[in-house]
């Protein structure tokens, strides 16, 4: 129960008395000297010292005193009550006194006998680890040379006690004693000496309900998300059992809401309280008074023209007749968790009526049947005014300002604002959990107001550097990738800071080799070519070589090399229809493959050229929140063809023909496997292919910080000809992390955790694959300088040649867990530990546990 204040005139009176009588002893004024000296006597000040025991000068405490030579001053006046309590307020002072000596006629002279507070010249503190003694240090000012008072001792002590509380040592002590030392300047100093006792977290050994009669303790227990009691189930470990207070508190509002939701308007919590058990458990009491059942009963909107009854019905979606729900009439009004919620809020703020309010209110209550009217006070539509933005120190004016959706003149919407939000925070320039939305100066007369967009830039250029061992040596990124370059400065000398920037143009160069290959990459693009509307305009030119293994001496043979060049044109553009989450993208893109002296099971032709021209087309849908490196919600999915031109169907090459011919010939006689080479030089001078891939993730908030993320993956490889066959590049390799992938052929790494890597298929790839995943996260921090989470994972997938042989649900299954971390100067590391559950594709038992080390990518 709560204590009631005392508010009565005599208590104040009585208050004040004992206020004024405190300060009345404080205040000591002693008078010396031959003269007779009485009370209220008025002097004039002939001199004014200081004494007593203070670092500090005469002038300056003369000077805060305000007292003055010649002043004239009064016994038990308010000059010197009035220096006494500033000297006070300084907080400098352990005593102050005032003295009237020599008195002579009508002047006096005035001495100020004051003593130093002690400073704190050591600190120890026992009972807490190294790492926290400075946050105890900074949190409540103990630093050397601080003034030690009771005030701040007791302030400490209380800290201390409650912040230890509030993580479950419910049993806390802290001691704190001083002692007083004099330095080599004679200067009274004291050490403190901080004890602090947790002792052991006290948990929670039952959840005791008392007073309801309609709903069990069990569903109640089941209520409070995070308060919860001993339990021997070794799976639940996001529970704990430990008492925090303000968790506790947050729980019993959650009961009375369960309580709101199933129909019991009038429940509340009568009290609640603690039993300690013994010195690690406690029980928790709760009395609750249930109150009766209630249903709603008619329905009716006041003050709606915007919008008819039966629109507003169909978005608050309660009838007449329902058992009375007060969180849920709460939510269809207003759903303060959800910015996006279909509610009749957001109803009336989509639509420009940002000064509306709507009101729910109980007009009848007989028979335990509530009648309700919703009043609506629609206000005027109101219109944006003034749309800036503030924060962007690096970022151009005109790249933010082409993505928000919210323009001078138009009507207030509360979806544009949420959706530029989102805008902002995928373009990886800023921070997305500080991008904010201020409204200013609404106006609910004029109907207008204005919305300031504040950013906080982040790095957004990358510096690659990744390292890894697979396809048997050490593999070395290097890599450095500018996201938010700006090409018309580049001629520019003031401009380099160190790199042009601020255009939202992206540079990228990759640098990457081992002792089997080397490759090296250059891409630019440009998001808004023209500046008036999202087209995409991107470019990439790359060449790299690669080596066979040499089994005599263990090393790459620098004699056998396979050659790849490519140059690849795209462009992509934003879709208004079916909505503008769609992005359609093109790409026209050319390798050329020179093999030398390069012959493996899948170029029998080791010496010769191929060709590979081919168009791709791809429609995505992008809908995540604000922050691309930890969504909350939304989804994403691309589908894509890729496709060459069938030339078989117009060059006049029998290719059943040569398929007999080929399979005809034995490979171990040195003639037929020269024509062997012959003939897939000619079926892959000009490679004819199709290829479909398909993927999507959904991102789903479970609590305020769990994401649950589950994503699906299919890719096909086809020919439109099957006597010319699948050609050998392009193929899928499922397994592992991806950092295997020294093979440059055009293949795609596909990563399954829990596997070695590229060992869920053949030696030559595949041509079907699909996996599924299931990831679960949680957020350890998403600040500025670095976002880091942890996760756990369920995966399975596949791959196979023949689509004879595909079965969706025929998979190789792993689970486990890892952490990322994210630093816009490095982009996005992480590590993973997976555990695959069954036999290789020969047969073989994989390791129990496979270690990933995740840079640069996302699964």
């Amino acid at each position: 129960m709560e204590k009631q204040a005392n508010n009565s005139p005599n208590y104040a009176i009585l208050n004040s008395f004992i206020k004024l009588f405190c300060i009345a002893i404080a205040f000591t004024i002693s008078f010396t000297g031959n003269a007779q000296v009485e009370g209220g006597e008025t002097y004039t000040i002939k001199e004014i010292t200081v004494t007593g025991n203070t670092n500090f000068s005469a002038q300056t405490i003369i000077a805060y005193s305000k007292l003055r030579k010649n002043e004239e001053i009064q016994v038990g006046g308010e000059k010197i009550a009035n220096a006494v309590k500033t000297l006070w307020k300084s907080n400098l002072f352990s005593s102050i006194d005032i003295y009237i000596t020599n008195i002579e006629g009508n002047t006096a002279d005035l001495e100020i006998n004051l003593s130093d507070l002690p400073e704190l010249k050591d600190l120890t503190i026992e009972g807490v680890k190294k790492g926290k003694k400075d946050e105890i240090i900074s949190e409540n000012k103990l630093q050397s040379g601080q003034k030690v008072t009771e005030n701040l001792i007791a302030t400490t002590r209380n800290y201390l006690t409650n912040k230890y509380k509030k993580k479950g040592f419910l049993n806390t002590k802290v001691r704190i004693s001083t002692s007083k030392v004099i330095d080599s300047v004679e200067k009274e100093r004291v050490n403190m000496h901080l004890v602090i006792d947790k002792g052991e977290k006290v948990k929670i050994k039952d959840i005791n309900f008392e007073g309801n009669e309609k709903i069990a303790d069990k569903k109640l227990r089941k209520a409070m998300r995070n308060t919860k009691r001993k339990s021997l189930n070794p799976l639940r470990i996001l529970k704990r059992s430990k008492y925090i207070e303000d968790d506790f508190r947050t729980d019993l509002v959650s009961v009375v809401d369960y309580y709101k939701e199933n129909g019991y308007r009038d429940a509340r919590i009568i009290s609640d309280s603690i039993t300690y058990l013994d010195d690690k458990t406690i029980s928790l009491d709760i009395k609750v008074e249930e109150g009766e059942k209630y249903t709603f009963g008619k329905i009716s909107f006041v003050g709606n023209t915007v919008y008819t009854d039966r629109q507003l019905s169909n978005v608050l979606q309660i009838k007449e007749g329902d058992t009375y729900n007060g969180v849920e009439l709460r939510e269809r009004i207003a759903d303060d968790t959800n910015p996006d919620a279909d509610d009749l809020t957001n109803l009336y703020q989509n639509f420009g009526y940002m000064f509306s309010t709507i009101n729910p209110v109980e007009v009848s209550a007989e028979g335990n049947v509530i009648d309700m009217e919703i009043r609506i006070s629609e206000g005027k539509p109101a219109y944006f005014n003034n749309v800036t933005i503030t924060g962007n120190d690096v970022t151009n004016d005109h790249v933010i300002y082409r993505e928000i959706r919210t323009r001078p003149g138009e009507l207030y919407r509360k979806t544009n604002i949420i959706r530029t939000i989102r805008e902002l925070g995928q373009l990886g320039y800023f921070d997305a959990q500080q991008i904010t939305p201020n409204i200013l100066n609404p106006n609910p007369v004029d109907g207008t107001l204005d919305v300031e967009y504040s950013v906080v830039e982040q790095g957004s250029s990358q510096i690659q550097l990744q390292g890894g061992y697979g396809g048997g040596g050490f593999i070395g990124t290097l890599g450095l990738s500018f996201n938010n370059f700006a090409i018309k400065d580049i001629f520019k000398k003031d401009a380099y800071k160190p790199v042009p920037r601020g255009d939202g143009q992206s540079l990228a160069l990759r640098l990457q080799a081992s002792q089997f290959f080397q490759t090296y990459s250059f891409s630019f693009s440009e998001p808004w070519l023209g500046g008036k509307k999202p087209f995409q305009l991107s470019t990439s030119l790359s060449h790299s070589r690669q080596f066979l293994y040499s089994p005599q001496t263990r090393r790459a043979d620098k004699s056998k090399s396979f050659n790849i060049t490519g140059l690849t044109f795209g462009v992509s553009t934003r879709l208004a229809k079916p909505d503008d989450y769609f992005l359609l993208s093109q790409a026209i893109s050319y390798q050329h493959y020179d093999l030398q002296n390069y012959n493996t099971g899948l170029f029998t032709f080791g010496n010769g050229t191929s060709n590979n021209l081919s168009y791709t087309i791809g429609l995505s849908r992008n809908s995540l929140t604000a922050d691309p490196i930890y969504p909350t919600g939304g989804s994403s999915f691309n589908v894509s063809a890729k496709l060459s031109f069938p030339y078989s169907l117009v060059n006049g090459v029998d290719y059943k023909a040569l398929k007999e011919e080929r399979e005809n010939l034995d490979p171990t006689v040195p003639a037929d496997y020269a024509r062997i080479g012959e003939i897939d030089q000619e079926r892959f001078n000009w490679l004819e292919f199709y290829k479909i891939k398909f993927k999507a993730d959904w991102y789903q908030a479970l609590t305020k910080k769990l994401v649950l993320r589950p994503s699906l993956e299919f890719g096909f490889l086809g020919a439109y000809n099957n006597d010319r066959g699948v050609i050998p590049f392009e193929r899928f390799f499922v397994g592992g992390d991806g950092l295997g992938n020294f093979s440059l052929d055009g293949r795609e790494v596909v990563q399954l955790r829990g596997y070695p890597n590229q060992s869920l298929s053949s030696q030559d790839g595949a041509s079907i694959y699909n996996k599924f995943s299931l990831e679960l996260r949680y957020p350890i921090t998403l600040g500025a300088q670095a976002k880091i989470f942890a996760l756990t994972f369920l995966e399975a997938g596949s791959s196979v040649n023949d689509f004879k042989d595909f079965d969706p649900f025929k998979l190789k299954r792993s689970a486990g867990f890892g952490l990322r971390i994210f630093m816009p100067a490095f982009g996005l590391l992480g590590i993973d530990f997976g555990h695959a559950f069954d036999n290789l594709p020969d047969g073989t038992a994989p390791k129990k546990w496979e270690t990933h080390f995740i840079i640069g990518q996302q699964f």
